[in-house]
């Protein structure tokens, strides 16, 4: 009998929170169902299956019978249910107390609908650091699967990784198996045969090998071309058949079967790290395009074997530092979390105690980690992946103002601490309709404005900066239609003219900042890029203050003494927040100007959540008059406001001026890649006033804005899938 060999073939299917009910529903259609219609019949064989708790409660809710069937299968002995944390965060980006507290309500949740015993969890996109093999432990895990990558970093060779490894952090134990990167781009890209093969090398090397696939359940046909692939062309089936055409030898079983068989090779430390794709991603642009050159270099002299395994890339931690809008939805999460935390220390009735679980349930489902970085998928990209984080955080917020007495009646309060971890102090003004965050030293800006009533953050934006993959857009698609190529390799464009919308934002688009462009200067080239600064506001240091003007008024008054073409210049904003109204004043004075000098002055607004290309969602003027779509481009002339209404949101947002003023509007949109291809995706929409100013007797200019946030009473609550299709 030729030697034998212990496979596992893991599987982890995964929704995010806030993806659309029909994207749930064609991965179910296109992956979920037909892999296990498939895999059923096949009755020696026994897999595991990680699937997320955001689709374990949609599949609950929609297919309750798919997870009847997986009980089934546990109780026959045939799966094992691989638990995790429930709502899928990256553990490195949340608090200890988190990390438990998802993993064991995850794990009471599979066992209570499932049956299962949960041994082993899915490490959300493998990223890993020490110290959580301490929380695993306590939380009851008794194995993670890692990427062979891991282990390499750690100085292990591809012949040492044919089992599991024992690791530790202060006294506590986990197993950590390597998952095979080769199998990874094998499954199910190349012929069955090719994976039969090397299995079969590993037993020859090594007689008695636990060998691990682990990757996404979507590459089994919700992953472009691989539905008529894996099932209409029968690639499954025929894979399935040559695991039961050599099982005398190929033991395909469990993880913790498997484990039950063999002891584990010995004891190791792993560095943070995750899969290597996740690693380049991570770095800077630069350092990624200079990175894929010299592996070509390398590769073409023959090299890359021998450095590979010394060559590392990013730390996951730092995708908060390339999009400083993931370190926004962290910093807002982290803030949440602390204040849970100390509640939770705090005696609480039945009553508190259901409102304290409602709350952290909302943060944990904001902690679902897709939003937070991006790579081959869409990741922080996704607007309705931003919106959903918010929404949730929002919601947790709401629960937390009930803990603390003011669910009801009207109320206001400020805040000032480093709340986004970059030394420096923001300002929170908070009231029962509304959040702001107020960042004095990056230009004074508006970064955060929360609609309480429809749990919406219109501040959720993203900045267009260069991505690596962006000389792909430059050069246009390609395709060999004689080969399934994996979402790492395709160069797929899902519309025309993207090299044309290749744009880059020199700061973050959020709202109230402060520009100074040429007289000449016009809507063209502001919306181009080609408009040049003639100040050093939009990102200068601003003092601040924060006064409490009695119980129902506060306000933020934030000052820069700056130059507009090398003249000194004073601009001070004032933002007021009243208990009871769903609006915000601001109050702009610009003082020591010169005399018979006209400036060119600008205030910037971006609203997210509110996308562009449906009729429910446009413009109108001061007369109530639609004007357009929220992606057409607006230049009116002397009027005192402009409003925008987004139905299916449910919002009606109205700015006005106290003074007449120009008011420009234009949409942002990004170029992003996903699994599916090259896309533009709408981020936010503009609306900025604008004026030609001249000093008073005083060497003054100023004006008062007034920013309206009204809910709308015939808000859609069932949100169709056309009106979803839109806010793609």
């Amino acid at each position: 009998m030729a030697p034998r060999v212990h496979f596992s073939l893991i599987l982890h299917n995964h929704q995010p929170i806030g993806n659309f009910d029909h994207v749930f529903e064609q991965a179910y259609q296109d992956s979920y169902l037909p892999f296990l219609e498939v895999f059923e019949p096949y009755e020696h064989l026994r897999i595991a299956l990680h699937t997320s708790g955001p689709l374990c409660q949609w599949l609950d809710q929609h297919h309750p019978d798919y997870l009847d069937r997986l009980r089934q299968l546990v109780q026959y002995g045939r799966l094992e249910i691989v638990g995790g944390a429930f709502y899928e965060p990256i553990l490195a980006m949340i608090p200890s107390r988190d990390r438990i507290g998802q993993i064991t309500r995850f794990r009471d949740w599979l066992t209570r609908r499932l049956g299962a015993e949960i041994r082993g969890m899915w490490m959300p996109e493998r990223v890993w650091e020490q110290s959580m093999a301490r929380d695993l432990a306590d939380a009851g895990v008794r194995y993670t699967l890692l990427d062979d990558y891991h282990f390499k970093n750690a100085g292990l060779t591809e012949d040492e990784l044919t089992g599991y490894y024992l690791t530790e952090d202060d006294g506590r134990t986990l197993s950590v198996i390597p998952g095979s990167e080769p199998l990874r781009y094998m499954i199910p890209f190349q012929s069955p045969e090719e994976t039969i093969a090397y299995l079969g090398r590993i037993s020859e090397k090594c007689p008695g090998a636990f060998v691990a696939f682990g990757d996404d359940g979507e590459k089994f046909g919700t992953w472009p071309e691989t539905k008529e692939h894996v099932y209409q062309n029968g690639w499954l089936r025929h894979f399935f058949d040559l695991l039961s055409a050599n099982k005398d030898w190929i033991n395909t079983t469990t993880p913790a079967a498997a484990m039950a068989q063999v002891s584990p090779i010995g004891k190791v430390y792993l560095p943070e790290g995750s899969y290597r794709e996740m690693t380049e991603w991570a770095m800077p642009v630069d350092r990624q395009v200079e990175s894929h050159e010299v592996q070509h270099l390398l590769e073409e002299s023959s090299l890359w074997n021998r450095v590979a395994a010394f060559v590392r890339g990013g730390f996951w931690r730092n995708f908060k530092t390339r999009y400083p809008e993931s370190n926004e939805m962290y910093a807002r999460m982290m803030q949440l979390s602390d204040q849970l935390a100390a509640i939770d220390d705090s005696p609480l009735d039945e009553s508190t105690g259901r409102i304290l679980e409602e709350a952290r349930d909302e943060l944990y489902k904001a902690q679902c980690n897709c939003s937070y970085w991006h790579g081959a998928f869409g990741g922080i990209y996704l607007p309705h992946l931003r919106n959903a984080v918010f929404e949730h955080l929002i919601r947790a917020d709401n629960r937390i103002q009930e803990l603390m007495g003011q669910g009801n009646g009207s109320w206001c309060r400020a805040n000032q601490a480093d709340f986004n971890f970059d030394g420096r102090d923001e300002i929170q003004l908070s009231n029962d309709q509304l959040i702001l965050f107020l960042e004095p030293s990056l230009g004074g800006r508006l970064y955060e404005l929360d609609v309480r009533s429809i749990a919406h953050n219109l501040l959720a934006t993203l900045a267009r900066r260069p991505e690596a993959y962006h000389q792909k857009v430059l050069s246009g698609p390609s395709r060999d239609d004689d080969h399934l190529a994996s979402i790492h390799d395709r160069v797929v464009f899902k519309q025309e003219g993207l090299d044309q919308l290749l744009q880059y934002d020199a700061y973050g688009r959020k709202s109230l900042i402060d520009h100074f462009y040429s007289v000449e200067d016009g809507v063209d080239e502001v919306r181009s890029g080609t408009a040049q600064e003639r100040g050093d506001f939009v990102q200068g240091h601003y003092q601040s203050t924060v006064n409490s003007i009695d119980a129902n008024h506060l306000e933020a008054l934030l000052s820069r003494e700056g130059n507009v073409d090398n003249v000194p210049l004073k601009v001070t904003k004032k933002v007021t927040v009243v208990a009871g109204e769903s609006a915000l004043l601001v109050e702009y004075l610009l003082e020591n100007l010169p005399p018979e000098q006209t400036f060119h002055f600008a205030v910037e607004w971006n609203f997210s959540g509110m996308p562009a290309g449906a009729e429910d969602r446009y413009f109108y003027d001061v007369s109530q008059q639609p004007l357009g779509e929220l992606g057409s481009q607006l230049d009116l002339r002397e009027t005192t406001g402009v409003g925008l209404v987004d139905r299916w949101l449910g919002l009606d947002v109205g700015l006005s001026c106290n003074r007449p003023a120009n008011f420009w509007a234009f949409p942002i949109a990004t170029v992003s890649q996903s699994e599916g291809g090259f896309e533009a995706v709408h981020q936010s929409v503009v609306v900025m006033p604008h004026w030609l100013i001249g000093a008073d007797a005083q060497g003054q200019w100023g004006v008062t804005m007034r920013l309206s946030l009204k809910s709308l009473k015939d808000r859609i609550e069932e949100k169709s899938e056309s009106a979803a299709e839109a806010l793609q």
